[in-house]
């Protein structure tokens, strides 16, 4: 399992994955979900990853195989994200199509191209896609459920970047305190919008000086509200 979330927002684009793919007691494995293409004052493109590894890796390697082809779409000449969200659904769709609808996988892309604004869209097993919105600014792949709330209750479209990051890395907190399927290390991006620059990329341990603050404060912060909470009083 994985969780990843991205949102976008009207100063830029956050990007926040862990890297576990399998817990158990005797085995744990860690690869990379956050994966950019990047073409410095023309595009930043980010994928994030969940789902089956090898489905996934096949549809990451297709699709950096079709660089290599100046003569047919890939991610590098395409002039919309639109048509990157079209190709990397066709590619995943094929992928899963040729090993099996239960080898499934999900995707989410997002960006920036030269001539429009940041776009991010969440594409699914079948290779359809829905895009982010103003009203929608985020989405989420893999184990999502224990970090949605927090994001729900702090983020909205205009939330400023460093505010995002620290909502995205407290939801991801909140999912590792309570499944072990989704473990460190995290790699997250920050991207300002129109900046094509994939320049503010970090990688988490656990002994990330700030992330581990970050942890603390939360944690310590809930018990303190709690503590503060009204005496309980059901019958009036």
């Amino acid at each position: 399992m994985t969780y990843c979330v991205a949102m976008r927002l009207s100063s830029g684009m956050i990007f926040v994955s862990d890297s576990r793919t399998n817990a158990g007691v005797d085995h744990i494995s860690s690869f990379r979900k956050l994966h950019v293409f990047q073409r410095d004052g023309e595009r930043t493109l980010v994928l994030q990853s969940a789902g089956n590894l090898a489905t996934t890796q096949s549809t990451l390697s297709l699709l950096r195989r079709g660089c290599e082809d100046d003569g047919a779409p890939n991610l590098m000449n395409c002039t919309s994200l639109y048509d990157v969200a079209l190709l990397v659904g066709d590619t995943l769709r094929a992928v899963i199509q040729r090993d099996g609808e239960e080898f499934g996988g999900s995707l989410m892309l997002g960006g920036q191209i030269k001539g429009e604004a940041p776009r991010l869209f969440q594409i699914y097993p079948q290779g359809n896609f829905i895009e982010a919105s103003t009203d929608t600014p985020y989405f989420q792949i893999g184990e999502s459920k224990y970090g949605k709330p927090i994001i729900d209750r702090v983020l909205h479209y205009h939330t400023p970047l460093e505010q995002a990051m620290q909502c995205a890395l407290i939801s991801m907190d909140s999912t590792l305190a309570s499944n072990i399927s989704v473990g460190l290390p995290l790699d997250v991006m920050i991207y300002p919008g129109d900046s094509f620059s994939c320049e503010q990329q970090y990688h988490l341990t656990e002994k990330h000086p700030y992330f581990s603050q970050l942890r603390q404060r939360w944690s310590s912060g809930l018990l303190s509200v709690f503590s503060q909470l009204p005496p309980l009083k059901l019958e009036e």
